[in-house]
């Protein structure tokens, strides 16, 4: 760095080469002493990063311990594998962490809701309370689509009994002579 004390920036650079870096350097006002800090810093950031490990493959635990719990971080109407924030992020690897050491969808459900609280339950239990939940939304449709068919019977009605019998030979009669009349009618208009 010592051959760099005393020159200005814009001798040492070729002209054309990196055309308005003098400008720059003014700007940020850079010394020349400091100037290959200053363009090595973006390159060491890129190069000295360290290589991640590859990310774990999803375990099928996981993937249905993950399904059935509301994410604290977000709204109440996301779940964990929908919601977008960070901490969400972070609490689906240590679940997928979790599954990949043995444990179960169920223990590790019971496990994030013992340290979050039950409100992030996604779906109910399938005893207790919860089991109502699962019993009478079916119980509520069939009632519902039998009262249904039974309204739309009573709204339908029986037929009535003389729609269906024939006309006698009398009501033909004074049938015919309206008829005639209404023609006799019509002709003297």
């Amino acid at each position: 760095m010592r051959w760099l004390q005393g020159v200005r920036f814009a001798d040492r650079v070729p002209r054309g080469l990196v055309p308005g870096a003098a400008r720059l350097m003014r700007r940020v006002r850079v010394p020349a002493r400091q100037l290959p800090i200053f363009i090595a810093l973006p390159l060491a950031a890129v190069t000295l990063q360290k290589p991640q490990a590859p990310p774990l493959e999803v375990h099928p635990e996981a993937r249905a311990a993950i399904s059935r719990i509301l994410s604290p971080f977000c709204p109440p109407p996301y779940l964990i594998e929908n919601c977008p924030s960070p901490g969400a992020a972070a609490l689906r690897d240590s679940i997928n962490a979790m599954a990949h050491t043995g444990m179960t969808a169920d223990s590790i459900v019971e496990r994030v809701l013992a340290a979050y609280g039950e409100e992030y339950r996604g779906m109910p239990k399938r005893s207790g309370k919860g089991l109502l939940a699962w019993t009478i939304p079916p119980l509520a449709l069939v009632a519902g689509l039998a009262l249904v068919v039974l309204v739309l019977r009573r709204l339908k009605g029986p037929a009535p009994a003389g729609a269906q019998a024939e006309i006698t030979d009398e009501d033909r009669e004074r049938l015919d002579a309206a008829l005639a009349e209404m023609e006799e009618m019509e002709e003297t208009e």
